[in-house]
């Protein structure tokens, strides 16, 4: 199969969907490997790399997407990529479909095939292409939220931890999955009080036993969310419905109990947001506020520190390229559920149960003989 990595066109997006090691073995394996030239360079890799591992470089991305069977990306595709999309072609990349029905609907008119990171479950019901993202992007949070505290930055000029004799700042988790627990790590390091909140008990058991003593635990429902926000200085939105729009936890008027220069970072943005006054921003221009918040919804949070994210997310997601290379689409669905499960759009049908109930588009599943 010809495979085909573009650079990155997002703003600020700094990752790449390939290292030079696995175009080495998808060479091996007898494949074709076309890298435009500098999609590396926000990570630190050289094009040298990749020419040395076997790699084509090529000089534009309508090359790359007019030659290759199937492309890998990080982000989804941008404006300036919709039209080089072709029927039967592949895309394998963060599509977070259920955020934004304009793209959805805009690429079931390519007729390609759309494979979805954020979807893909292994065998024991785990998202493994999102994790890593989702371990960046929580321990990020905590790091960018201490930024916005500052008050150059409109925040309420708060230090996480404190010093002897003033009190840290409290911390809100909106859920305690893999961006929540990773974001209660981190904040526990800083000595802040944390809290987590999530509607999963056994989770939150586990949370108990291994988080230190300056996390606790609640069981999340709207009084105590509300309780939450007066004590916050800072908020993680952190849930997760695979595939689906993320619920809108805290509304507009529930930000009147939050003190002014508080901060929100809205790491569900990607799958539309868990605040109701989120909207996505970028890198260049992170926050905005609303009702005396501070509110950060950068979209591509790991793109930031693109050398350690493009090494985390590529660690996991080059096993599953060379499975779909190896067998193409029709017999890699066949063959593996996670596969089945990564499909968002096939054919200008829509293969993934959330993205289509999130807009009532009709739902379809790729089978041995097709849509």
């Amino acid at each position: 199969m010809i495979v085909g990595v573009p650079k990155e066109v997002k703003r600020d997006e700094y990752r790449v969907a390939m290292l030079p090691v696995g175009v080495e073995e998808l060479v091996r394996a007898g494949h074709q490997v076309l890298i435009e030239k500098g999609a590396g360079l926000g990570s630190g890799l050289v094009d040298q790399s990749y020419a040395e591992s076997g790699g084509e470089l090529v000089s534009g991305a309508a090359e790359i997407f007019a030659r290759a069977e199937m492309i890998v990306k990080v982000k989804e595709p941008q404006p300036s990529e919709h039209a080089l999309l072709r029927p039967g072609q592949i895309l394998f990349t963060y599509l977070h479909f259920a955020a934004d029905r304009a793209l959805t609907e805009a690429m079931m008119r390519t007729g390609a095939s759309f494979l979805a990171y954020e979807t893909l479950r292994d065998e024991r019901g785990l998202l493994p292409l999102l994790t890593p993202m989702s371990e960046v992007a929580g321990r990020m949070s905590i790091q960018e939220g201490a930024k916005f505290l500052e008050r150059p930055q409109m925040g309420r000029g708060i230090l996480l931890g404190g010093v002897p004799g003033v009190a840290p700042a409290h911390i809100t988790i909106l859920g305690g999955g893999i961006v929540g627990s990773n974001a209660a790590k981190i904040a526990a390091g800083f000595h802040a009080d944390v809290t987590i909140l999530d509607i999963n008990m056994d989770r939150l058991r586990y949370l108990d036993d291994i988080m230190p003593p300056n996390v606790n635990v609640l069981y999340s429902d709207r009084h105590v969310i509300r309780e939450e926000l007066r004590l916050a200085d800072l908020v993680i939105g952190a849930v997760l419905i695979p595939g689906a729009k993320a619920p809108r936890l805290v509304t507009r008027a529930d930000l009147k109990f939050m003190k002014p220069g508080s901060v929100i970072i809205d790491v569900a943005i990607d799958q539309g947001g868990c605040i109701e006054t989120s909207r996505p921003t970028t890198h260049s221009s992170p926050t905005y506020i609303e009702e005396d918040v501070v509110h950060y919804c950068v979209t591509n949070m790991p793109g930031a520190v693109g050398r350690t994210s493009t090494f985390a997310l590529c660690n996991v997601t080059l096993p599953w390229v060379a499975y779909v290379a190896q067998r193409g689409l029709q017999a890699a669905v066949e063959q593996s559920p996670a596969i089945e499960s990564a499909l968002n759009i096939h054919d200008g049908q829509v293969t993934n149960g959330p993205v289509a109930d999130t807009f009532g588009l009709p739902y379809s599943r790729l089978r041995a003989r097709g849509v």
